[in-house]
Order: C-alpha cells, then sequence, then structure tokens
C-alpha cells in the first residue's frame, strides 16, 4: 500500500476544503495518508497523524499544498531525503506546482498509476563567512542573493570563481541561482531563463551601476565566492527570499552546488516553455507546439 505525506500552507484558508478533498480522494483508492498532527485533528482524521520528523521512511510522496513559496521551504528540508514533491497550487502563482485544485481526481489517479516523471532539480549551498570564520550554511532551490536593505545607498561586492577574480559590481546585489531559481529574483533582475534540467549556476547582477555588468551562466562545479564592500551595514543575505541574515562590510557568501537535489513529481506531456508563457505572459496554450 502507498503512503502519501500532505502539507500544506495554513495561512491559505482554500488550503483546508482542498486539503480534505485529496485526503478523501486518497482514502477512497485504498492509499494511506499522513499528516501533522495538528492538521490531522483540524481535519478530523486522527488516525493519520504523524510528526514531521517521522515523514522520511514512512511516505513515498509528498503533497504540498500552497503557492511557491510553500514549496519551495518544503523543498529545502526534504531535499536530503529524496522525497519527490508534488505541488498543489492554492497560492498566486504557482509556477512549481503541477497540479491545481481542479485536477485533484486526476492528479491522485495519475500518482497511483505511476503516471508522472521524477525531474531532479539542482540544488545551491551557501556558506556566510565572517572573519574567516563559517557562521553559517543555508540550501536553496531558487536563489541565494546578496543585496542592499531600505537603505538607499549602493553597495560593492569582489567576485571570485574558483578562487579566480572576476570582477567588482557595484549595484543593489547579486543574484545566484539554479536553472530552477532563472523564473524567479533572477529573471526581474534581467537574467536569462534557463531549462530546468540542465545543471549551471546563474549570476545575475542586481541594478549594476555600470554599462558592462551582465548576467553570467557558470558551469555547475564552479564556487562562486562574493566579498562585502560597502560603509554601511544595511546589506542582506537571502536564500530563497524566505531566510536572511544581516551582512557586514568584510562577509563573504560562498556558493557552490548542493550535494542535495529536489525532486519534483511532474507530468510528462507538460513543457516547460508553455508552463513559461502561462504563467509568466498569462497567454494560454496553442495545439500548435509555438
Amino acid at each position: 500500500m502507498k503512503t502519501f505525506g500532505l502539507v500544506l500552507n495554513r495561512d491559505k484558508p482554500a488550503a483546508w476544503s482542498v486539503a480534505k478533498r485529496l485526503v478523501d480522494l486518497i482514502l477512497a483508492k485504498g492509499a494511506r495518508v499522513v499528516l501533522e498532527p495538528e492538521d490531522a485533528r483540524t481535519l478530523g482524521r486522527p488516525d493519520a497523524a504523524l510528526p514531521r520528523a517521522r515523514f522520511p521512511g514512512a511516505i513515498d510522496l509528498l503533497f504540498v499544498l500552497g503557492g511557491d513559496g510553500t514549496l519551495l521551504g518544503f523543498a529545502r528540508e526534504f531535499a536530503p531525503h529524496k522525497i519527490p514533491l508534488l505541488g498543489i497550487n492554492v497560492g498566486r502563482l504557482g509556477f512549481l506546482s503541477e497540479a491545481e485544485p481542479d485536477d485533484l481526481p486526476a492528479a491522485v489517479d495519475r500518482i497511483l498509476k505511476g503516471d508522472y516523471c521524477l525531474e531532479a532539480r539542482m540544488m545551491l549551498e551557501a556558506e556566510w563567512v565572517r572573519d574567516g570564520e563559517a557562521r553559517g550554511s543555508f540550501l536553496a532551490l531558487n536563489d541565494v542573493g546578496v543585496a542592499r536593505g531600505s537603505f538607499s545607498r549602493m553597495i560593492t561586492t569582489t567576485v571570485f570563481v574558483d578562487g579566480v577574480y572576476l570582477s567588482r559590481f557595484s549595484g543593489d546585489g547579486l543574484v545566484v541561482a539554479t536553472p530552477t531559481g532563472s523564473t524567479a529574483y533572477s529573471l526581474s533582475a534581467g537574467g536569462p531563463i534557463v531549462v530546468p534540467h540542465l545543471d549551471a549556476i546563474l549570476l545575475t547582477p542586481v541594478a549594476p551601476h555600470t554599462l558592462t555588468a551582465r548576467p553570467m551562466v557558470l558551469a555547475p562545479q564552479d564556487e562562486v565566492s562574493i566579498r562585502i564592500e560597502a560603509p554601511h551595514d544595511h546589506i542582506g543575505l537571502t536564500v530563497d527570499g524566505q531566510l536572511g541574515v544581516q551582512l557586514k562590510p568584510g562577509d563573504e557568501v560562498r556558493v557552490r552546488r548542493a550535494p542535495h537535489t529536489t525532486v519534483l513529481v511532474k507530468w510528462k506531456e507538460r513543457a516547460f516553455f508553455d508552463v513559461v508563457r502561462r504563467k509568466l505572459q498569462g497567454d494560454p496554450p496553442r495545439g500548435d507546439g509555438v
């Protein structure tokens, strides 16, 4: 018997009704579902309660109900356990999600039949260094950003790739992104869209105060070292736009390929650029492949 985990963004009212429908569908098909104890009580399924720390080893797949931010958070948590994630969008954009609430019956049937594929998405590992000492390490699916805060003065960063000097960038900061993150913060800063099955590291300056700064695509084995220069400490390190650390002049952020990947459930017929067009342009899909 297959066992599925279900997690949701509790701050989204629509997530609760979708979660109830999803649990009913899974159980009706003879499969098992586990929920965090608080969610199990709210949904009236106390027999399905299981602490989230025990999900690894107990489930075959994790349903994630929320938006892109919800999926990013659970991706960082479950990537070391290689648990496939299926995002069900109850948020706004839902770029990383594969199903919508109206698709639940078909989605459950496809999962039970194995009618899907798995994509292993490259992740980044960021190390924060101060005075030569590592102060923290972070995992990211989308991106690692170094940027100025609300203070309006620009910051300067000196960038090295595998220990070799690359350049100094003055402006609002830098984004180091994965191909998955190429359609997020990096895109809004002028970076390229990269198909997610490629392995690469993207380096995108944010509002650079120069005519020569350009986005770059680096090899996946490269390590990017960013050294902070600024006459103020209104500088932050952000991870997937969710985690943050205040930086100081002289700090260094080292970004490299992470040892883990996020495993996403994808429908075989769902093309990446069809998703890009619909999600980022609001353009309906066409049947001619264009």
